[in-house]
């Protein structure tokens, strides 16, 4: 049983996950298309950093592999929406730390791996099927962010497509799965509430589309 305090924790990020989707969903249905608010992105960002602290402290290497893929996505649309142009002289270091945080976990997971890789890959709470599909369902819901990147990319812009919904909605649903055998409340929680929205935002996208 996890302490409060870790519970308390996981549940702080989720409810920033959730918060980022509220805003951007609620702002989405007043302007009746898909938009992309700023507040996502910095939302995004703050939830990563303390659901990858749960997804360790939980010894879960699913929850931890996910926000790692993300992270780098979320600081990248920060910039193309020109959030961090608006820090002047503190831009560039602003972006270094953050930029180093899950490389200086990682760094400091390597000098002490043989403990790392018992902890994450031996837990007895979680059979190494379990593991390999929770992997998979992080996988798939962080690879929407690179495909948003990308898209955007080549847009020129930060943007929400429709690809980005469909593989929410795919990874949403096999993490929704993976955390009732986990019997994890917090995961459930908030990929639920999730996949709400996601269904919402696809719909608004094709009706937006529908009427150009």
């Amino acid at each position: 049983m996890d302490s409060l305090w870790i519970v308390a924790l996981g549940l702080l990020a989720q409810a920033l996950f959730s918060a980022r989707t509220l805003v951007q969903w609620i702002r989405s249905e007043k302007e009746r298309k898909v938009v992309n608010p700023t507040i996502f992105w910095v939302l995004s960002l703050l939830a990563s950093l303390l659901f990858f602290l749960y997804g360790w402290l939980r010894k879960d290497f699913a929850l931890m592999l996910g926000q790692v893929i993300g992270y780098y996505v979320y600081i990248w649309n920060l910039g193309a929406k020109g959030a961090w142009g608006k820090l002047g002289r503190w831009r560039i270091p602003a972006i270094a730390l953050l930029g180093a945080v899950p490389v200086a976990a990682l760094v400091g997971m390597a000098f002490h791996w043989p403990a790392v890789a018992e902890s994450l890959f031996h837990n007895d709470a979680i059979p190494r099927w379990l593991l390999v599909f929770g992997s998979a369902g992080q996988i798939l819901f962080s690879l929407r962010f690179l495909y948003q990147a990308i898209y955007s990319a080549r847009r020129g812009a930060s943007l929400l497509p429709a690809g980005f919904w469909i593989l929410s909605i795919a990874g949403a649903s096999i993490i929704l799965v993976y955390g009732i055998l986990r019997r994890d409340p917090v995961v459930i929680l908030a990929q639920s509430f999730g996949l709400v929205t996601y269904i919402r935002n696809l719909i608004l996208w094709n009706r937006s589309r529908r009427a150009l």
